[in-house]
């Protein structure tokens, strides 16, 4: 499984709001949640044992910094973004099989205020292996060629 193999390699992404229990337990709580759960259980998980920070540093505008409460829904945005990012890794996998270049953007999930740039992408084209590089190459919340586009954005890709 991929879970795995990135845990293995230190390139499974490893949020800043998740605690020194959070970043322990975190490789262990994605591949069980992977294997036979989901992103609900993922994100209970999350929350639970304290595997969360409750403050995290901000940057000013104005520059320095500050120390703010971690969002209620970090557990959340962080369980539905990874398991996007494997969903999608897996989707690249199948597509690779089947011959199949290019992915459609698709709103998986209904959000309440679609952001303008995420809404321009539904129903583009993607290059497969351009997104699987750019989901290999780029770990975390925001990549390149910005799929998921940041957190929330209910954004994933399916077969054409």
């Amino acid at each position: 499984m991929k879970i795995k193999s990135d845990a293995d390699s230190n390139k499974l992404y490893i949020s800043n709001r998740l605690s020194v229990v959070g970043r322990t337990d975190y490789p262990k709580l994605i591949y069980s949640a992977a294997e036979d759960k989901d992103d609900t259980w993922l994100a209970s998980g999350l929350r639970a044992a304290g595997r969360l920070n409750a403050m995290e540093e901000r940057r000013k505008p104005k520059g320095g910094f500050t120390m703010a409460r971690v969002p209620v829904t970090a557990a959340d945005t962080m369980a539905e973004g990874e398991f996007n990012r494997f969903y999608i890794r897996g989707l690249y996998v199948r597509a690779l099989a089947e011959n199949i270049t290019e992915l459609v953007i698709y709103r998986a999930k209904e959000v309440d205020n679609p952001r303008p740039e995420s809404k321009a992408k539904i129903g583009q084209r993607i290059s497969a292996q351009a997104l699987m590089d750019d989901l290999r190459a780029n770990v975390g919340v925001d990549t390149a060629l910005g799929l998921p586009p940041g957190p929330n954005s209910g954004l994933s890709v399916k077969l054409p």
